[in-house]
């Protein structure tokens, strides 16, 4: 009997001290669970305010670049426009005091009719940069061609394409993808010194892709974005207006490289 009792007073201690570690697993295992998921957490929101964040740069290119856009058309209609209209009033006021000699009149006349035809030019001209008549008359691919055309007649540069494009989206949105591949354009010839550049457009089942290649000086991506370069922020922008994804790849020296995937609903 003593040694059954001298066997349980050994038991009792192994006993509870496997409770013991047990309980301490089950409470570590339970600090470690709330700190890794108050971890997971705050990686969440870190996350998503970088994202938010992010999106409110695009959003303040976005308003940027509309609002540069409307100062440009604002200057454009004052220089081009409304000094010349304020030069043919004053010729009809002289027209009108009767006060010219015939002469003078004829003169005045031809000046107006000088004045209004550049008036309509300058009219033709903003509208244009507004709204590339070829886009609106023929559709995003003719429009693109020419653009790739425009600037391979210079002979400085080789601009190849290779398009395969539906219509798909709307005019306001192939208006925008214009702009994007005539930034592009701009910024290879004139920052990257390109010689060669390639557009790719496909257009799949719901998505469309354009990719975009140069052979120019290329960039530090992450630099150019913080050094505020006019021109990648307007691209930005216009994909997100087109609520795309744009990836962006290059070093320098070694040209670069552009894919933007814009989804749309046309075949759902």
């Amino acid at each position: 009997m003593e040694l059954l009792f001298s066997e349980e007073n050994k038991i009792i201690p192994i006993v509870l001290s496997a409770i013991f570690l047990l309980l301490f697993m089950v409470v570590s295992l339970v600090l470690f669970f709330r700190f890794a998921r108050k971890k997971i957490i705050e990686k969440e929101l870190e996350k998503s305010a970088i994202k938010l964040a992010s999106q409110k740069k695009v959003l303040q290119a976005t308003i940027e670049t509309q609002e540069r856009e409307r100062k440009r058309i604002a200057q454009d209609l004052h220089d081009a426009i409304s000094a010349k209209l304020n030069v043919v009033s004053l010729h009809i006021n002289m027209l009108l005091d009767g006060s010219l000699t015939t002469n003078e009149q004829q003169e005045s006349l031809s000046n107006v009719l000088g004045v209004t035809t550049n008036v309509l030019e300058s009219s033709r001209q903003i509208a244009h940069d507004l709204l590339p008549p070829i886009l609106e008359k023929f559709g995003l691919v003719e429009a693109l061609k020419e653009l790739l055309a425009e600037f391979g007649a210079t002979k400085k540069v080789v601009a190849q394409h290779q398009i395969n494009y539906l219509t798909t989206l709307t005019k306001a949105e192939e208006l925008h993808v214009f702009r994007i591949v005539q930034e592009l354009l701009n910024n290879s010839v004139r920052h990257g010194k390109a010689t060669l550049m390639r557009l790719e457009l496909q257009d799949a089942a719901g998505e469309m892709k354009l990719t975009y290649k140069d052979n120019g000086k290329g960039f530090l991506v992450k630099q150019a974005f913080n050094e505020g370069g006019l021109g990648l922020k307007n691209i930005k922008s216009r994909v997100a207006i087109l609520n795309g994804e744009i990836q962006i790849k290059s070093s320098l020296n070694q040209g670069a490289t552009f894919t933007i995937i814009i989804k749309h609903n046309s075949y759902e």
